[in-house]
This record gives C-alpha cells, sequence and structure tokens, in this order.
C-alpha cells in the first residue's frame, strides 16, 4: 500500500506539475514530499481534479496548488520568509508552504475546518504552522508584513486590508478575481507604494467570504 501511495504521489509531481511546466526543484521536492492523502478523504488523492472537503470547501487540483505556490515565491526563497494563507481548507496548502521553508499563519472562518487542519497538520509533523479561525478577508495585521499572501477562495477584488500587509519590498499576492464561476490567478507586488499587477490563467474557487470580500449567503 505504502508503495502504490508513493508511486501516485510521483506520478502526480511529474504528470501533473512537472509536465506543465513548474520545474522548480524546490516546489517539485515539496510536493513530493508531502502526503496529499492524508489531508483528504477520497478514492484518488492524487487525481488531477478538486475534491470536496466539509463546509462546501474544496481542496485545489494539485496543480493548481502548485502554480499558485510558485507564483508566491519570495525574491529572496520561501525558508524563513513570512507567508499569510486565507483558507486553511484541509491543510494541504499550509503543510506545502511549511515543507518549503516558510513561516506560516493560516485563517480559516469554519472552526471544524481548522480544527481537522490542526490534527493533519500535526500527525504530518508541521504543526509549526499556525491556524487562526476569523475572517480571512481582513487579513492578520500582528504577523505583517508577510513575503507572500495566498488566497484560496476567489472575490471580485484583492481585499485592501491584504495589499497593506504585504511587504513594501517585493512582497507578492496570489488570488483568483473575478465572478462568482469564473476567476483569473491574480498576482499583485508590492514595491513600496507601488502595486504590480499581472493577470494569469482561468480557474473556479469557492467565493471568498469576509467584510472585505463576499458577503455571506451571496456565493451560494
Amino acid at each position: 500500500m505504502t508503495d502504490s501511495i508513493e508511486r501516485a504521489r510521483l506520478r502526480m509531481v511529474r504528470g501533473q506539475i512537472e509536465a506543465r511546466g513548474l520545474a522548480d526543484p524546490e516546489l517539485l521536492r515539496a510536493f513530493g514530499n508531502v502526503p496529499r492523502h492524508l489531508f483528504v478523504d477520497a478514492r484518488d488523492p492524487y487525481g488531477d481534479e478538486a475534491l470536496p472537503l466539509a463546509e462546501g470547501q474544496t481542496i485545489s487540483q494539485p496543480y493548481i496548488v502548485a502554480l499558485m505556490t510558485d507564483a508566491a515565491r519570495p525574491a529572496a526563497g520561501w525558508r524563513g520568509s513570512k507567508v499569510l494563507e486565507i483558507g486553511t481548507g484541509s491543510g494541504y496548502q499550509a503543510a506545502i508552504l511549511a515543507e518549503l521553508g516558510a513561516e506560516v499563519i493560516s485563517i480559516e472562518r469554519h472552526p471544524e475546518l481548522s480544527r481537522r487542519a490542526a490534527e493533519r497538520l500535526a500527525d504530518t509533523g508541521y504543526d509549526a504552522v499556525s491556524l487562526v479561525i476569523g475572517d480571512g478577508t481582513r487579513g492578520w495585521p500582528t504577523g505583517a508584513p508577510y513575503q507572500a499572501i495566498l488566497v484560496t477562495a476567489g472575490g471580485p477584488a484583492v481585499p485592501q486590508p491584504l495589499l497593506s500587509q504585504l511587504d513594501p519590498n517585493g512582497g507578492r499576492l496570489v488570488m483568483p478575481v473575478g465572478a462568482r464561476d469564473r476567476q483569473l490567478l491574480t498576482v499583485v507586488r508590492r514595491q513600496g507604494s507601488e502595486l504590480i499587477t499581472e493577470v494569469g490563467e482561468p480557474v473556479v474557487f469557492v467565493p471568498l467570504i469576509g467584510e472585505y470580500g463576499v458577503p455571506e449567503g451571496a456565493g451560494r
């Protein structure tokens, strides 16, 4: 069984991530090391698809997790960088960031999801991740500035509090921005008071609920 899981993870890394042009060795190593199957209950946890979680949330397909991680990479590298994740979900993205050597704070608005993620992160050795329950659209000013912010839900615009918490020396934010049924993966880099925005490929994420996002109930 263990050999089968290891082979499935290797196929995921080679066939879904590396084959699509994401070739950074550090990134591939992290995805090869983190046991995705321990973060989600599914028949094929390493398949090329998003998977459902409790509370109507999802875990993105491996390629999208890798794409967002690659886009958010700090100029000085991950090791020792402070990273804020909005939407803990299963805890898988936080584990990838921790495996890369980042100091991770992750916010989740659903207490039960956060509790389960805490258990999974502890069981897999990533218990240094700091988990917060609250409105992710407000960010977490206590830990700012962040060299990277990853938002794992979609909204009509990037919440202003998150932009203000980005490191002014090249901090990067990655978020799906757009309508409920279609967003564009957007990267914002902060250089002093200047915000430089790049728009990437189309994606579909669950709505970013919160004070500076989608109002409660509007995303249904």
